[in-house]
């Protein structure tokens, strides 16, 4: 079985969802609740998945970067992307730390945004402290892209989509995204589309 996963327009996706409670954790409301959140996002496919996704306010996630989700990408824009597969784990109450500021910009796209992408500029690495699904203390270190989809899943929690953070200008449908930008580096999509050359910098 899976969820339905709402889309833009739900109010549900722009409201802060709340913490869950220690006995919440442990109930099987919210232990299924995992199990359906993570055969929703194998589904779909996607490599994360937020509870406001499914149209459930409260503060859990859920991330996975399968391998053969990599499995047909160059490996040279695996290495840009600092990608490498990330084993099925949840979040619980997550608070997220910057550990490097430095901006890594690529194309994004979003589960709850289907059928569009656009370049998203998102800390190169972050830790996140959070509580697992037996409700015990866990930190997470993430490089690269596994920062960018932690920050995206805990944008969702705040009700924050990455339509909020992206470059305007490089909004696109995934048709024309693999038509005109796929393969082509940032600098490269940044120069044809007119804008200044690091994200951050608007011309």
């Amino acid at each position: 079985m899976v969820l339905k996963i709402v889309q833009a327009g739900e109010p549900v996706l722009r409201q802060k969802a709340r913490d869950l409670t220690p006995e919440e954790i442990g109930s099987p409301e919210v232990q299924r609740l995992i199990v359906l959140m993570r055969d929703t996002m194998r589904d779909a496919p996607g490599v994360g998945l937020a509870a406001p996704q499914v149209g459930v306010g409260v503060r859990l996630v859920v991330v996975e970067d399968r391998a053969e989700y990599q499995a047909g990408v160059p490996p040279a824009d695996l290495a840009a992307r600092e990608r490498s597969p990330v084993p099925f784990h949840v979040l619980i109450n997550p608070r997220l730390v910057v550990e490097d500021a430095t901006p890594a910009e690529f194309h994004e796209g979003c589960l709850s945004v289907t059928g569009f992408t656009a370049l998203v500029a998102r800390a190169r690495s972050v830790r996140v402290e959070a509580l697992d699904e037996r409700g015990q203390p866990v930190t997470v270190r993430g490089t690269g892209w596994y920062a960018r989809i932690l920050q995206h899943e805990l944008d969702h929690l705040d009700g924050t989509l990455y339509l909020d953070r992206m470059e305007t200008r490089s909004f696109a449908t995934l048709e024309n995204h693999r038509r005109y930008w796929a393969g082509r580096s940032t600098a490269d999509v940044r120069e044809a589309l007119g804008l200044a050359t690091s994200p951050g910098t608007k011309r």
